[in-house]
């Protein structure tokens, strides 16, 4: 996101302001946030830092391995090693992802019950959303199960199928 003040650099500081139940939202670069005001300035400074969060809790995850006296991994694309990333908080290129997977498994679980990213649904249509997913996956294991002769299970999942194109007609 641009700063909406001078449209140029990118909006690193994002402040609310509310004066007599007036909300205002601004987005700005830090040297548009500084002529703001020193005041405002020094209000959003102390604000809450995301990446002080995240370099928080990579600094202090005792269940990754601690190695003394060994070279540090490095991003082969962009030479970015891991606790350059503690410190910033962001990787350096999307091959930092792959490279450093093994360290983020662990912190990533921890945080979110997860490694993997299951998707949003909205409130309204996610339950129709699941079910349609659950369908195609369903139908693709049946026509696996018929190539593979596998008919019992195949029945199975016919059946499944079945209840779950009723439920959705039901939603509907």
């Amino acid at each position: 996101m641009l700063c909406e003040r001078c449209g140029k650099n990118e909006a690193s500081v994002h402040y609310t302001e509310i004066v007599q139940g007036e909300k205002t939202v601004y987005h700005l670069c830090e040297t548009c946030a500084r002529e703001k005001g020193e005041e405002t300035y020094k209000a959003m400074a102390g604000a809450f830092v995301f990446n002080q969060l995240w370099s928080g809790l990579l600094n202090h995850d005792s269940s990754l391995p601690k190695v003394a006296n060994t070279p540090e991994q490095q991003c082969e694309t962009c030479g970015m090693t891991f606790s350059q990333f503690t410190k910033i908080g962001r990787f350096g290129c999307p091959d930092c992802y792959r490279t450093f997977a093994t360290r983020m498994e662990p912190l990533l679980k921890r945080i979110q019950s997860s490694d993997q990213h299951t998707g949003k649904f909205p409130k309204r249509s996610g339950g129709r959303i699941s079910v349609r997913r659950e369908l195609s996956k369903l139908r693709q294991e049946m026509q696996a199960s018929v190539v593979e002769e596998r008919f019992e299970e195949a029945a199975k999942l016919r059946d499944r199928i079945r209840y779950l194109e009723q439920q959705l007609e039901t939603q509907e």
